[in-house]
């Protein structure tokens, strides 16, 4: 039905309950929706899109703010057992959106050049919440690689599995965040366990991003290291997936890795979490 909709350009007279059956997102105040159980947490961080990206700098994004509510970006050495760390939020702005199937994903426009037609399907409003996420998702999805990365805007679970099977084969693990405990905390590290550390096959990182449905900007970069921390936070436990990239040599001289860290491109490892809806796909090997 939704098919035949969006062929004759009329979705938009259903948009409700296709929204609805579909588990996407038409609404211009994204970001007011619910996310989470506990509120009591501050509003979703701004720069957590950078995490996905090594060769651009949103200058908007001061220092200090950056670094108020956690460490966006640390050093391996920095994570031992037994010591303290303080955690950023792990949140994904829009938890709560699904795939679509790829015979209907396949059919929406996904580039800036239609992206009229594109707000117009999920009724999206000019300059509010949901126009911005859109606008910079799909920028993200537009530019070129950098030196040395493969990467790929999956709009389907269909094309999610394509790529990654074309990068890693069929033997494949995936491991995930486990939950959102922690966020703004100065936690206890516990065990850190190496899950996967073979430089020369590099992991695919998938990074959730904002879209009224679900987006993913799937990369490839070379020299990374996987491991899984487990943390004590407040409440519980949480076992959160870090990533480590050992060549750093083609990232932004001004990225905010090195503004907190000190150093430059290539001089040191940079590690981040993985973030809520975050996914790390490794080869099987052996």
């Amino acid at each position: 039905m939704f098919m035949k909709l969006i062929d004759e350009n009329e979705l938009g007279s259903h948009l409700h309950s296709f929204c609805k059956q579909a588990n996407v997102v038409c609404s211009t105040n994204v970001l007011v929706k619910k996310t989470i159980d506990d509120t009591t947490l501050p509003p979703i961080a701004q720069w957590n899109a950078i995490r996905a990206e090594y060769d651009r700098v949103p200058n908007e994004t001061p220092l200090w703010v950056a670094s108020r509510g956690g460490l966006a970006f640390f050093r391996e050495s920095m994570m031992k057992e037994g010591g303290f760390i303080s955690v950023p939020d792990l949140r994904d702005p829009m938890s709560y959106k699904s795939f679509l199937p790829r015979s209907l994903s396949s059919k929406i426009p996904f580039s800036l050049a239609q992206i009229e037609e594109l707000k117009k399907i999920f009724g999206v409003v000019d300059k509010s919440n949901m126009d911005k996420c859109i606008q910079d998702t799909i920028k993200l999805c537009e530019k070129s690689p950098n030196r040395g990365e493969q990467s790929k805007c999956v709009t389907s679970a269909e094309d999610l599995i394509d790529f990654v099977v074309e990068k890693l084969g069929h033997h494949v693990c995936v491991w995930s965040t486990e939950s959102i405990e922690g966020s703004y905390e100065n936690v206890t590290i516990g065990v850190v366990k190496l899950i996967y550390g073979n430089l020369s096959k590099p992991p695919v990182l998938c990074h959730s991003q904002p879209f009224p449905f679900q987006v993913y900007y799937c990369h490839v970069l070379q020299k990374v290291k996987v491991y899984a921390v487990d943390i004590y936070a407040e409440e519980k436990v949480n076992q959160v997936i870090m990533v480590c990239h050992y060549d750093t040599s083609t990232w932004n001289p001004n990225h905010l890795a090195f503004k907190l860290l000190g150093f430059g491109p290539g001089l040191i490892e940079v590690c981040h979490w993985i973030n809520e809806n975050g996914l790390v796909w490794t080869k099987i090997l052996g």
